[in-house]
């Protein structure tokens, strides 16, 4: 799973950049209003809203888009496009498999962009429950790096995580957990005085595919052109992310 941690730092400095520009907001916005569409505007009691909330501030979304994604969502804004949240399932060249979450006001765009770039790049879309299989539903917590891994793995065990990764260099550490879980974990850490970077549900696939580093700097090319649809949040895949195949791609 360390593989992970390393996309996850690249993405994180992408949507750094990506903040600066505003590009990234239209997203969070639709994530907002999923979760206020869910659970309620309110994110004391709203866990999903509140995580959210945290993106966004950390991504500098100004107030304002904030409270009109929230209306959205609770039905305030009767003007507004109703928002579809689903995966869709495909395969990246040499048979990696993805999971492609989505959130979208039109299928129809949305599925043709999806399969415009995976045709285009050597995958294709695959049937309902194809790639599915090969994923688990985890809870995970990012912590820094800085934070010793041996008080972060002693706090997060006594707290109910399922797993800790230590993170190399400049990546996160990993705290892995049941998705109903992930709340109760991250309020322990913080009672711990640990602090946390950013937690999210995600898609882990139960077994990583190897390929030779240009074989994966193709897939991370494609992965990360897909992300950058305005209706794609995240993909996930089997690939194995090594270092080699991060500098690659970062220096491609």
């Amino acid at each position: 799973m360390s593989g992970h941690s390393h996309w996850s730092t690249i993405r994180r400095k992408k949507e750094a950049n990506d903040a600066k520009r505003g590009a990234v907001f239209t997203k969070i916005a639709r994530e907002i209003t999923i979760a206020a569409r869910e659970g309620g505007g309110d994110p004391e009691s709203n866990i999903r809203l509140r995580m959210v909330l945290e993106k966004a501030r950390a991504a500098g979304m100004p107030k304002d888009n904030i409270e009109r994604a929230i209306k959205r969502g609770t039905g305030e804004d009767k003007d507004a496009a109703a928002l579809i949240e689903t995966f869709y399932e495909g395969y990246g060249p040499n048979g990696v498999a993805m999971m492609i979450d989505v959130v979208t006001d039109n299928r129809n765009r949305t599925v043709a962009a999806i399969r415009h770039l995976l045709t285009r790049h050597g995958g294709s879309l695959a049937e309902s429950g194809a790639v599915a299989w090969q994923f688990e539903r985890k809870g995970l917590i990012n912590v820094p790096a800085s934070v010793d891994f041996d008080t972060l793995f002693e706090a997060a065990v006594e707290a109910g995580a399922d797993d800790v990764i230590a993170g190399e260099g400049e990546d996160d550490h990993e705290v892995y957990t049941e998705p109903s879980d992930l709340h109760a974990v991250s309020e322990a850490l913080k009672a711990a005085g640990i602090p946390i970077s950013q937690m999210d549900l995600v898609m882990m696939p139960k077994n990583e595919m190897s390929l030779s580093t240009g074989d994966a700097v193709q897939v991370l090319k494609l992965i990360e052109k897909l992300e950058d649809l305005d209706d794609v949040r995240r993909v996930f895949s089997n690939l194995e992310v090594t270092k080699e195949a991060v500098s690659a791609f970062e220096t491609a």
